[in-house]
């Protein structure tokens, strides 16, 4: 048996662990540089408030119905999601962490007689250590388990938030209560293909006539999905973490920049951090792509997305080699464009190997030293603060330059902001 564990709202969530007082009052999330709705409590979408819609134009509807918002703090919501994971693998050792706020866990080899009283008691405990509200779907497989979380979540007074779909008329009727478009892995451009195919359940989905052109359209992927909903298990937990194929750094500026050492020193930061990156996952690169993208909008031009990229001759997790590459090619982009309003800017790093099979080239190389350079770096920053020692090259007081307006405190990853309870 399978089991989707799903946090409610998770950001929002996040933000009344520490402020209880916002139980019950809407609350909106932004993305980065506090530009448009990314998370909403229930209580903003009553009222209005749209996933995805800019800031600026909800100002009215937050003013009216007082909604709270915030920017995003994805240093609370990461390690709140690390907490509500470790307490989940203390019900089963099989958990696949599927995003920030859901996982998969799979129930083999534990004998549970009742898979509800069990679902009642994760979430008694998640809701008590951590204060996230989850909500939790049980079926035979994993694209079942989806449905009934979904079930779960949209009846919670009537299922307690959690569902268990054990029978195969339960199956049956999940199946005809979703949506096609609520089916995991049917994604926007295969959905007006299948509703062509008179496809608007996912009980339209698994019947027999459809089996042709699934395999056709959709291939073993829609296999695999077609037999998970209708009760065959093919797709197992994957519970180890896969290395990045690439590693990117992009960041929207808080407002457009043309100054040619403040854009460098940006592409130095991406750069950095994108080798810190590598570094963690112990890997390195041979590819660098550098991006700048002006504001289609603001400039009347047919180009608005500048790019260039090297291939090095050699494997590097170096922040120095990297980072000289990568400003290499924004000095490339940046001749004859002067003029230009630049919005964003971003780092990606490509063709990654393992650090362990890197190949030494005989007549071009780096610098040997680099290895050693870079482990001592990472040291003292684990030592003494992310981002303390960084290359000249960069602001030492600047580390995104984010627009975050509505910033809660990191009350659990930084001493500063730890919570303060005052004791009469």
């Amino acid at each position: 048996m399978y089991a989707l564990v799903d946090c409610n709202n998770f950001y929002a969530s996040c933000e009344r662990v520490f402020r209880p007082e916002l139980n019950g009052k809407p609350i909106a999330i932004l993305s980065n540089n506090d530009g448009c709705v990314i998370s909403r409590s229930n209580e903003a979408k009553v009222v209005g408030i749209p996933m995805g819609a800019p800031a600026f134009q909800i100002k009215s509807i937050v003013q009216q119905h007082q909604v709270h918002v915030f920017s995003s703090n994805y240093a609370l919501y990461g390690d709140l999601s690390r907490r509500v994971m470790a307490i989940l693998e203390q019900f089963t050792p099989h958990v696949e962490i599927y995003s920030i706020d859901e996982a998969f866990l799979n129930f083999d080899g534990l004998h549970i007689t009742d898979y509800h009283d069990y679902g009642i008691q994760i979430r008694k405990k998640v809701q008590k250590w951590i204060g996230i509200p989850v909500c939790i779907g049980y079926a035979p497989t994993k694209a079942l388990s989806k449905v009934a979380n979904k079930i779960a979540k949209k009846f919670q007074e009537r299922t307690g938030g959690v569902y268990v779909i054990d029978t195969d008329e339960k199956r049956i009727k999940a199946l005809k209560w979703t949506k096609i478009e609520d089916v995991w892995g049917i994604g926007r451009r295969l959905l007006t293909k299948v509703k062509a195919r008179n496809i608007h359940t996912a009980y339209d989905f698994i019947q027999i006539q459809h089996e042709a052109w699934i395999k056709k359209e959709m291939g073993v992927i829609g296999m695999r999905l077609k037999y998970e909903l209708e009760g065959q298990s093919v797709l197992d937990l994957e519970t180890t973490v896969e290395q990045k194929k690439t590693i990117t750094v992009t960041r929207s500026f808080p407002k457009q920049i043309t100054e040619y050492d403040l854009l460098r020193e940006r592409i130095t930061t991406f750069a950095v951090v994108c080798a810190e990156k590598l570094r963690r996952q112990k890997s390195c690169c041979h590819t660098i792509i550098v991006l700048l993208l002006i504001d289609k909008h603001s400039v009347e031009t047919s180009k608005y997305y500048f790019n260039a990229a090297i291939h090095l001759p050699f494997a590097t997790n170096s922040s120095l080699t990297i980072a000289n590459a990568a400003v290499d090619l924004f000095k490339k982009l940046h001749k004859g464009n002067e003029q230009l309003r630049f919005k964003k800017a971003g780092v990606i790093l490509g063709e990654l190997i393992d650090e362990d099979k890197k190949q030494f080239q005989l007549f071009e190389d780096e610098n040997p030293k680099h290895l050693a350079l870079m482990k001592t770096i990472d040291q003292l920053n684990k030592k003494i603060g992310y981002s303390q020692v960084k290359l000249g090259t960069q602001n030492l007081r600047l580390t995104w330059d984010m627009k975050q307006n509505h910033l809660s405190p990191k009350y659990t990853t930084n001493f500063n902001d730890i919570l303060e309870i005052n004791v009469c």
